[in-house]
């Protein structure tokens, strides 16, 4: 296969500013300290992250015709990103946000919908797409042309193919469940937030969360937990929780993706689920540790060092 990871769905462009308590009222300036412009969503940070990682990497999304659009582009190709099947769609813009980064590390965001939900990988960019050995998908709830079935259509046909599968997804209510369960037979691992799985299953239990998501087909769940870490449960009964790595958050954005693409490199080098999780809450971690999705991650000696070094909170 020509690549090891293909990353599909929500790709944005962010412009990011810290530390912001309130937005000017009439016509009044703030000043802030920093600022920062990143490529983002449930695609576009965990195609760069993997892509630090050393995996071969492919981009699946879209963008405006816009210099938003050029400058994401330009920004995954920097990073070794394959980005032939990126598709510039017309009458949409580029999806992107204005991140407003607090102290504390939260990041309420202004955000434009935009290409992201034109998008379409046709026949003729299946064989392509599917070239890889994890296939991604990344922001279902956002992907509106591919919500309406394509995106099972693409991912029945990886798991036929044997390409091992992730999920995330941007859920915003409960109707949203109904775009993830015809995916879940056919997903391997799906990520969500705790938020996420709580706002698709109207549940609050955590083991409630992940049985009735094993329940609909996933193979495994892995829950972000945020500051109390990560959960796992997977078909055969594998069970654990891995605490958080103990850091001085600068700024969340794009932890979640993060943490996707770390798991991804665990699977890549063969690691155990456990490590799997590690790899994927260094990731994370790391990108909290800096302005803008992926600032802070490097390589994957680096990533492996801060797992060795950190300590975890108890």
């Amino acid at each position: 296969m020509t690549f090891d990871y293909t990353s599909v769905g929500f790709f944005t462009f962010d412009c990011l500013g810290r530390p912001v308590n309130s937005i000017p009222p009439g016509g009044d300036t703030y000043f802030i300290d920093e600022m920062a412009l990143a490529v983002s969503g449930a695609a576009g940070s965990a195609a760069i992250v993997a892509a630090k990682h050393g995996l071969s990497v492919q981009a699946v999304g879209g963008v405006g015709v816009d210099d938003m659009g050029d400058w994401v582009i330009q920004r995954l190709n920097n990073f070794g990103v394959d980005t032939r099947n990126m598709e510039r769609v017309t009458n949409f813009p580029t999806s992107s946000s204005i991140v407003t980064t607090r102290p504390d590390g939260a990041r309420p965001a202004l955000h434009r919908k935009g290409a992201t939900g034109g998008f379409y990988v046709t026949d003729e960019q299946v064989d392509g797409v599917l070239d890889t050995k994890i296939l991604h998908v990344g922001g279902v709830g956002l992907m509106d042309a591919m919500d309406k079935g394509r995106t099972r259509e693409i991912m029945q046909e990886a798991k036929a193919r044997g390409c091992t599968t992730t999920l995330d997804v941007f859920a915003a209510s409960q109707e949203d469940f109904s775009l993830i369960e015809p995916l879940l037979p056919y997903t391997d691992y799906f990520m969500p937030s705790e938020e996420e799985a709580m706002t698709l299953s109207g549940l609050t239990n955590f083991e409630k969360v992940c049985s009735l998501l094993l329940e609909k087909g996933a193979k495994a769940v892995v829950l972000t937990l945020g500051a109390d870490g990560a959960m796992y449960r997977d078909q055969t009964g594998l069970s654990f929780k891995v605490p958080s790595f103990d850091i001085d958050v600068v700024c969340t954005c794009g932890c979640g993706d993060c943490f996707n693409a770390g798991f991804a490199t665990g699977l890549h080098l063969g690691l155990s689920p456990q490590n799997c999780v590690r790899m994927a809450q260094a990731s994370s971690a790391q990108n909290a540790l800096g302005l803008g999705s992926q600032a802070v991650v490097t390589d994957l000696a680096a990533t492996q060092a801060f797992m060795e070094s950190t300590p975890k909170k108890c």
